[in-house]
């Protein structure tokens, strides 16, 4: 850690053995180093530039300072030229708002609807509309349990979303609970601040920014085909709709998922699965759309139909309706 203050290992070799047997000049910490005169006055140069070694009138290898006072001079050092870094920071960026700011006042009003082509162009918005919302930041994260990397790309944007302030409400699938590394990062934004729910069916990623601004997909099935960025319109006032419903309905992180309902009306899981059932949906495509096994819905179909008494996915459909557990 102390080649963060400039002292490097054959410097800090040095000093250590001046402080512990004196200055006993150049031959004597060749001596007890076992290093050439060479490398030895190097490292006692840069020991005398750094101010840790006080240059001996004899041209000897100077004077050891003592470390409470040369060491924490340096660190003092450092934290005026971090502070310092930090200002012009924040001087950038304040440069760079008003300059942004001028452009847009002087290039028309802001298109509706902005299409992203490229994952480059999508995680840029994303960035940028994260760093400067002020009030909320709502999502839908579909697909189950999230990678680790796309996490760990999220977090930084997060956590200084929330430490200004910024209110998060995040819904994921039921199924990202069986994830360890979804939980843990679902876990960890609460602790910042967040609020995290859980839904058996999402209908799309999506983000939405201080109620203005989305950003949702193309095509939900292929990620890579680019997203759209609405602006304002009232597209986005019924996303944030959609989104404030399915946020009432889902279960927050806390709390347990109910996975049975009983005999008379469906689980949420099940449900997910007859609602997409009665869409007509594969089992591969419900498994996507859910987050789960293929294995896992075929399960779940198998005991609603025992339950309706359906010999077939077509009879399952129409008992369901029946009963009113679907509504188409």
């Amino acid at each position: 850690m102390l080649g963060e203050l400039g002292l490097g290992p054959d410097e800090e070799a040095v000093y250590r053995t001046m402080l512990a047997e004196g200055a006993g000049g150049v031959s004597g910490l060749r001596e007890a180093l076992g290093w050439s005169e060479e490398r030895t006055r190097a490292a006692l140069d840069r020991l005398a530039a750094l101010s840790l070694v006080r240059p001996s009138p004899d041209g000897g290898p100077g004077r050891a300072v003592d470390p409470e006072v040369g060491l924490t001079s340096l660190l003092i050092d450092q934290e005026a030229e971090v502070l310092e870094r930090q200002r012009q920071i924040r001087a950038s960026r304040l440069a760079v708002t008003r300059m942004v700011a001028d452009i847009r006042a002087h290039s028309g009003p802001t298109a509706e609807v902005h299409k992203l082509r490229s994952m480059d162009e999508i995680q840029s918005r994303i960035e940028h509309l994260a760093d400067t919302c002020t009030a909320e930041i709502a999502a839908f994260v579909p697909g189950g349990g999230q990678s680790e990397r796309h996490l760990e790309a999220a977090r930084p944007l997060d956590r200084a979303a929330a430490g200004r302030g910024v209110r998060l409400r995040y819904v994921f699938l039921d199924s990202a609970r069986n994830c360890p590394a979804t939980r843990a990062y679902a876990q960890w934004l609460t602790e910042c601040g967040g609020q995290v729910r859980t839904a058996p069916r999402l209908p799309s990623r999506m983000l939405i920014y201080d109620r203005v601004t989305a950003i949702l997909p193309m095509d939900p099935a292929a990620a890579d085909q680019g997203a759209l960025v609405l602006h304002g319109t009232g597209a986005v006032a019924a996303l944030m709709t959609l989104f404030d419903q399915t946020w009432q309905q889902s279960c927050p992180l806390g709390e347990a998922v109910a996975i049975r309902a009983g005999e008379d009306r469906p689980s949420p899981p099940e449900q997910a699965v007859l609602e997409l059932l009665a869409e007509g949906m594969t089992d591969d495509a419900m498994a996507r759309q859910l987050g789960v096994s293929v294995r896992t819905v075929r399960r779940i179909t198998a005991e609603l139909m025992l339950r309706l008494g359906a010999r077939s996915r077509f009879e399952a459909g129409v008992l369901a309706h029946d009963k009113g557990w679907v509504q188409r």
